[in-house]
């Protein structure tokens, strides 16, 4: 009998140990897990704060997003109220049905996998891994794994996670970060990108057959790939439609009519050269991560005092290094997910793009190019030298990637000149799309010299938001920036700050100067003099100042010039937001200095904001990835003239386009028929190498300036060559669009306010010994010498 007791109890004994020794085991393979010591395991400040790159967005003020920045991964943040519920649905129906029902780790799908799948061979009986188990996978990817305890390893540590995971976190934040973390190619990292991408959409504007597609990619991303197999995606999409249908999200009917859609993608390929704001983007992001500037990395002591002013000044520029996150390192551009909130507006960024496009590309682009046709010397004139043209091509090749790579590898220069010399194949640009061709280096050089360029700034000049950035015609093919980076002779568009000072010191638009040649003394035993410019029936008559910047006429400038010297004026324009350098000389009051049109829009703007100066500013503000505000930004104002020289230089300026230089604007014979009240300057300079248009109205102010590459490369006469031809029609098409858009607050019965005091009755005779100014319409604009 004793025996017989200690054999039933060993037996017990073996039978017990062998049922609580894998739940020992177990026990304590899980405990070590989860403290790490057979692999890696998130600690919970990592849990809660997974270190996963953003990339960071830029928002325009009305709330569309215009681009992003990033390095690996072009993925934002997104909440789950974000998210359209058809993609929960198809999520929740296809990968994780019980979702809603466990704790990260489905047991029971897992024992379905044993016995349907292992046991019985059923590979349709469906996965065991939840959603928070994949995510998981996504935000700790798992190491190379050689064997199976590995993989085992590897398997249980992720059903640790993801139980860690659903304590860290709810089911909607679990299903919102499991759609941010995945990859659904072509740059689309996260659902946002991959709405935008796939269907140029928001991700809770998706309809159900978008969703279901994207969700049918989880699978396997480059399987279902809808841009390379559009067949298999579209058949992958209709089963997740059926598990939709299975899972009561949607009804037989719907499932019928949705699986009988076509595949209808609206492809936005992820290009930092595409889309709108391309320049300004580039400009943005070259600000932001500028950094301080150090002697040693400039050519020029202007470039690098330039950048040091900008570095002190403007809060803007070098953000990402003047501003230290909690970890005491400076922010990440491309992996923080910051979100930038410019003062663009994205209807005004899109009808300045268009304007520029319309008047190059179906007008004056048509117009140089059948100028220059059949000509050895084209596109630049005629009046070249050899030697010359010559040496603008020869810095063109030496400025080219393939000369630097060269050069690199040590080629010698009889090489180098061979191989510009060979024809190859090669994408070149043109308005009509990028075409394929067959062509040398060189060739394609003066190919590309051919193009005109165009800048385009719009501003509000009450608040100093800009409203439209447009740097050139293409980014990717012409990656120079003409607002703010480019500097050119601004011509008569700069007599206005000339104006503007003789009107703060008591002239008025009816005074009457003569209009004859004036010498001035340089000082140095030298005179200067400027070129009439003016029509013979004008010449030696006493002509009023409305008329003589109307009609841009040089004499009547140097007169003035001779009055106020050019100190004086280059005190004026700096105050009003000038910081380029302006050369002391008298010619400055023709336009011989070189801005750049950010800052001719911004010192325009004073006009028309009642003389003060509101410094043009690109951002609002700058949030984190989660919501916070890092920074403000509000634009520097200063009062440079009175109330009273401000609307006295918009009663000038008015004049330009009433009867002067700019009346093709309303005038019959011009498609554009604007009746609004406007003030401009339009300004050409030698040669016809720049032509220029701002305009300035009681709620916008805009400059355009248009030109070549090479200041070698224009139109041969004035007629084409001038401002009023090259750049007051692109203005023109721009606010034409803005006005018959009508949501935008610009609108044509906008009337500049007339200040409270004052004498302002300006009906005065412009030619001395006429009782009525003669029309003039379509004067050309002064040459600058």
């Amino acid at each position: 009998m004793e025996d017989s007791f200690f054999a039933k109890a060993k037996k017990q004994i073996i039978i017990w140990t062998l049922v609580l020794l894998p739940v020992v085991f177990l026990f304590f393979l899980f405990v070590n897990i989860s403290l790490g010591r057979l692999g890696f395991m998130p600690s919970f400040e990592l849990l809660e704060n997974p270190k996963s790159a953003l990339a960071t967005e830029v928002y325009t003020e009305d709330g569309v997003l215009l681009g992003t920045y990033y390095y690996k991964a072009n993925r934002s943040r997104t909440e789950f109220s974000e998210l359209s519920p058809y993609l929960v649905d198809a999520l929740v129906s296809t990968e994780d049905k019980r979702f809603y029902k466990h704790s990260g780790v489905d047991f029971y799908a897992l024992g379905r996998v044993f016995f349907k799948t292992l046991i019985g061979g059923n590979k349709g009986s469906g996965g065991g891994s939840t959603v928070t188990q994949q995510l998981a996978k996504n935000l700790f990817p798992r190491e190379s794994m050689d064997n199976p305890i590995k993989i085992a390893n590897r398997k249980f540590r992720e059903w640790v996670i993801a139980i860690k995971l659903e304590k860290s976190y709810t089911k909607e934040e679990i299903i919102a970060m499991y759609f941010d973390q995945f990859d659904f190619l072509n740059l689309a990292v996260g659902i946002k990108s991959a709405s935008k991408v796939y269907f140029n959409c928001n991700p809770n504007e998706l309809s159900i057959e978008q969703a279901a597609t994207l969700v049918g990619m989880v699978q396997n991303p480059s399987l279902f790939n809808p841009v390379r197999r559009p067949e298999q995606t579209r058949e992958r999409r209709n089963i997740v439609l059926y598990q939709m249908m299975m899972n009561e999200c949607i009804n037989k009917e719907a499932f019928d009519s949705l699986t009988q859609l076509p595949l209808e993608l609206n492809f936005q390929k992820v290009d930092h050269h595409r889309g709108a704001g391309t320049y300004f983007r580039e400009y943005l992001r070259i600000t932001l991560g500028a950094k301080q500037p150090e002697r040693d990395n400039y050519f020029s002591e202007s470039s690098y005092k330039e950048d040091s002013t900008e570095w002190a000044d403007n809060p803007l520029y070098g953000w990402c290094n003047k501003n230290i996150k909690p970890d005491s390192t400076p922010y990440n551009l491309y992996e923080d997910g910051l979100r930038i909130y410019t003062t663009i507006n994205s209807k005004m960024q899109q009808y300045a793009e268009a304007a520029v496009e319309e008047h190059l590309k179906n007008n004056l682009q048509v117009a140089f190019d059948n100028e220059k046709k059949g000509k050895w010397y084209s596109p630049f004139t005629d009046d070249l030298e050899k030697e010359d043209y010559n040496r603008i091509m020869d810095m063109a090749m030496k400025r080219s990637e393939r000369y630097r790579v060269m050069r690199n590898s040590k080629c010698s220069m009889d090489s180098i000149k061979k191989s510009f010399r060979t024809p190859t194949e090669m994408t070149v640009y043109s308005w009509w799309g990028e075409i394929d061709t067959v062509m040398t280096p060189w060739d394609s050089i003066k190919y590309y010299k051919h193009y005109l360029q165009s800048g385009l700034m719009s501003m509000d000049p009450h608040t100093g938001y800009v409203k439209a950035y447009v740097g050139g015609i293409n980014h990717k093919h012409f990656q120079y920036d003409h607002v703010t980076m480019a500097k050119r002779q601004i011509g008569s568009t700069f007599k206005p700050f000339l104006y503007t000072l003789a009107m703060q010191n008591g002239f008025t638009p009816c005074d009457q100067v003569p209009n004859v040649q004036v010498t001035i003394a340089l000082g140095n035993g030298e005179t200067w003099s400027p070129k009439s410019g003016s029509r013979s029936e004008y010449e030696r008559k006493m002509l009023s100042l409305r008329f003589g910047l109307a009609h841009s006429l040089n004499n009547i400038s140097a007169w003035l010039m001779n009055q106020f010297k050019p100190y004086a004026v280059i005190e004026l324009a700096r105050a009003m937001g000038v910081k380029s350098e302006i050369p002391n000389v008298p010619s400055i009051c023709l336009g011989v200095a070189d801005l750049s049109l950010y800052e001719m829009v911004g010192a325009y703007s004073t006009y028309a904001n009642k003389g003060v100066y509101n410094q043009p500013i690109f951002v609002t503000k700058i949030e984190d990835k989660n919501g916070n505000v890092l920074a403000t930004f509000q634009p520097k104002k200063r009062e440079v003239i009175s109330e009273t020289t401000a609307y006295l230089m918009i009663t000038l300026l008015k004049g330009v386009v009433e009867r002067g230089t700019a009346v093709r604007l309303w005038s019959e014979g011009y498609p554009y028929q604007i009746k609004a009240e406007i003030a401009g300057k339009t300004g050409t300079t030698q040669n016809q190498s720049d032509g220029w248009f701002m305009g300035v109205t009681p709620n916008l102010v805009s400059g355009v300036w248009t030109g070549a590459e090479d200041r070698a490369a224009h139109f041969d006469g004035i007629l084409l060559g001038q401002g009023a031809n090259m750049a007051l029609p692109i203005w023109a098409i721009y606010m034409k669009k803005i006005y018959e858009d009508g949501t935008l607050g610009v609108k044509e019965e906008d009337l500049f306010e007339r200040p409270e005091s004052g004498n302002f009755d300006f009906d005065c005779v412009d030619i001395a010994g006429q009782q009525k100014q003669e029309e003039s319409r379509g004067y050309i604009d002064s040459e600058l010498y």
